[in-house]
């Protein structure tokens, strides 16, 4: 997959399923949670994903759906603490070192914007080192914004000034991609496999990467 270097000025890209694997965030909800939620009220696991299913899904896309604090007041639950069990799950995926360190030797602006919370964003960031190698990293809680609302982007804009034809995104979910394309981002990319240990995505409107190393080289 080849893009026009030329045209881009600006990456943006997304953390979770897109620069990191996918497998730890899905695992950590889907099944760790539910493990310490049944032990703390006394379910079942059944009944403990199924009680969390519908919680999740109550306020899919919103702030407080990525909100590490919000889900530690609602299930009553040290959310932080329970990623640090299994912060050897946190892995990158393959050949994103390289990638970025080409974005930087190309001179592009490189920002990770993203709806992880802080104390996830600062736990990755520990875990996988990767923070170096950009000039800024954007959590959607800083704005008060998710990425999938259309005003992230217009906040985004005031503190890391961008020329959205000029622009790249890269991001594992079509909501934002598609937000992103409302507010005028010319260069888009979703992510075919976000998760290494689930199924790919279903292809939808937007051009899939497989893996950074197809957008090698930059010149």
């Amino acid at each position: 997959m080849m893009l026009d270097w030329q045209e881009i000025q600006t990456v943006f890209l997304d953390m979770d399923g897109t620069l990191l694997d996918l497998h730890f965030d899905n695992h950590f909800w889907l099944e760790h949670v539910p493990k310490r939620f049944a032990e703390r009220h006394n379910l079942s696991i059944h009944k403990a994903k199924q009680a969390l299913l519908t919680r999740y899904h109550a306020i899919e896309g919103t702030l407080n759906w990525y909100c590490i604090d919000h889900w530690s007041d609602a299930l009553d639950l040290d959310i932080a603490e329970l990623k640090k069990e299994l912060e050897h799950l946190i892995s990158i995926h393959p050949n994103v070192p390289e990638f970025l360190g080409a974005l930087r030797q190309s001179g592009r602006r490189a920002v990770i914007v993203t709806n992880a919370h802080q104390k996830s964003l600062a736990l990755k960031m520990e875990k996988t080192q990767l923070e170096g190698y950009f000039d800024q990293i954007v959590c959607a809680h800083d704005l008060g914004l998710p990425k999938e609302d259309q005003k992230f982007w217009e906040a985004l804009q005031k503190i890391e000034p961008f020329k959205p034809e000029r622009t790249l995104l890269v991001d594992d979910s079509h909501a934002v991609l598609k937000s992103a394309r409302d507010y005028g981002i010319a260069h888009l990319l979703a992510v075919h496999q976000p998760d290494t240990q689930a199924e790919p995505k279903v292809p939808g409107e937007f051009r899939a990467l497989l893996n950074f190393g197809d957008l090698l080289p930059i010149d």
